[in-house]
C-alpha cells in the first residue's frame, strides 16, 4: 500500500499546534505578512498549511474557471468525489493531473456512496490511483437531506483507521456521534454547517460552539450548507479550523471573485477569532466615559 508523505516539521498526525494568538497591545500585531495568507500556518494529516479554505470541484462551468477559481481562493486543499468522476466517464488521472497542476493536495472523498462497504471499497481505490491515504469520508443515509449515517459512517471510519488512512469523516454536528468517531481513530472532524448545496449557512451554530468548546484539541472543519463569505466568516470567528465548500463558489455569477471573496472572508474571521471578539453586553456601554458633569464648550 501506498503511504502519504508525512510532515517532519508535524508531531503527532492532525493534531492542530498553532502559535499563540496576538493580543491589542503585542509588539509584533501591526506587522502582519504581506504574502498571500494572513493567518498563521497550521498542521493537518501530517502536512504544514497556510490557507483554511478547502474547496471542491465539482459543478464549475468549465475546467479553466475551476483552475482559476482555486488559484485565486488560495486553497491548499481540494476535494474530488471518485465516483462521480468515474460515473461521468472522465479519465480520473486527468482530472488529477489538472489539480496537481494547481499546486493544491488533494483530498479524495467518498461521495455517493450509502454503505460502509461502498465507502471502504472506494476508499482504498483512491488511495491506489492518488498515492495518499487522506480520505474524505462521507456515507449518505437520507436521499433527501444528504445527512450522514452516523452508523455506517462510524463503521467505515473504524475500519479505513486499521487500514491505515488519515480520515476526514463528514459527520452531523452532534457531540456524542463526534466523540464515537474520535475514539475509532479519527483525528479530525468535518461537521456539517446546513445540508449539503442548500447554501443556507449555519443552522445550528450553538452545536458547533459546542464542539469547539468540547474537543479543543480536535481540527473541525465546517463542510457543507455554506452559502455566503458572511457564512465561513460566522465559522471562523466561533473557532472553527477551517471551512470546506463547493456550491457556494461553483453555482456562483463569477466563481473565480466568489472564492476570492471567500478567501478574504475566511481569512477575516480567523484572525478575529485569533485577536480575541470582545464580549456582548446586554446594555449600552460608553465607548468614551465620562466623569462628573459634561464639560460645555
Amino acid at each position: 500500500m501506498s503511504q502519504q508523505r508525512k510532515d517532519p516539521t508535524v508531531v503527532g498526525s492532525a493534531q492542530v499546534k498553532e502559535e499563540p494568538a496576538q493580543r491589542a497591545g503585542d509588539t509584533e500585531q501591526s506587522r502582519l505578512p504581506s504574502g498571500r495568507s494572513v493567518t498563521s500556518p497550521w498542521h493537518i494529516g501530517g502536512r504544514t498549511l497556510t490557507s483554511r479554505f478547502f474547496l471542491g470541484t465539482a459543478s464549475y462551468p468549465s475546467p479553466q474557471v475551476l483552475q482559476e477559481a482555486i488559484a485565486t481562493s488560495g486553497a491548499q486543499v481540494v476535494t474530488m468525489g471518485l465516483r462521480r468522476q468515474l460515473a461521468a466517464g472522465g479519465e480520473p488521472g486527468e482530472f488529477f493531473a489538472m489539480v496537481q497542476a494547481t499546486g493544491a493536495n488533494l483530498l479524495p472523498n467518498t461521495a455517493g456512496c450509502h454503505t460502509a462497504r461502498e465507502a471502504i471499497t472506494l476508499a482504498h481505490m483512491a488511495r491506489e490511483l492518488f498515492d495518499t491515504t487522506w480520505i474524505k469520508l462521507e456515507v449518505v443515509g437520507d436521499a433527501h437531506t444528504l445527512q450522514p449515517d452516523p452508523f455506517e459512517l462510524l463503521a467505515a471510519a473504524a475500519q479505513l483507521v486499521k487500514d491505515g488512512f488519515e480520515v476526514f469523516p463528514y459527520c452531523m454536528d452532534d457531540l456524542v456521534s463526534c466523540q464515537r468517531l474520535l475514539d475509532a481513530g479519527c483525528n479530525i472532524l468535518m461537521p456539517w454547517g446546513a445540508p449539503i448545496g442548500s447554501g443556507q449557512g449555519l443552522v445550528n451554530p450553538g452545536a458547533l460552539r459546542t464542539l469547539r468548546a468540547r474537543l479543543p484539541g480536535v481540527p473541525l472543519i465546517v463542510d457543507a450548507g455554506i452559502g455566503s463569505p458572511a457564512d465561513a466568516v460566522q465559522a471562523m470567528e466561533l473557532g472553527l479550523d477551517a471551512v470546506l465548500l463547493n456550491s457556494a463558489v461553483a453555482h456562483a455569477v463569477d466563481p473565480v471573485r466568489m472564492a476570492h471573496a471567500f478567501k478574504l472572508g475566511i481569512e477575516s474571521g480567523r484572525l478575529a477569532f485569533e485577536a480575541g471578539i470582545m464580549a456582548r453586553q446586554d446594555m449600552a456601554v460608553a465607548s468614551t466615559p465620562v466623569a462628573g458633569h459634561p464639560i460645555l464648550l
